[in-house]
């Protein structure tokens, strides 16, 4: 049954992933288009959320476990 749940929580952060990435490309794609600078994609708001998580995520997982 723990695999089970396991399995379910995998599929659901890639899927989350997917998700974000097509938002992403989407934006990347509108940019090319209206031949914006190539940094408009990343002050998009899915931009920001790929950013923050790249930059601050590791951040606060070594600040959790420099607590433990």
């Amino acid at each position: 049954m723990q695999g089970i749940v396991t399995v379910i929580k995998l599929v659901a952060v890639f899927m989350a992933a997917t998700m974000l990435g097509r938002w992403f490309q989407s934006e990347i794609k509108k940019s090319t288009l209206r031949k914006e600078p190539w940094h408009t994609p990343y002050l998009s708001l899915p931009g920001l959320i790929i950013l923050a998580t790249i930059f601050i995520l590791p951040l606060l997982l070594w600040i959790i476990k420099s607590r433990e």
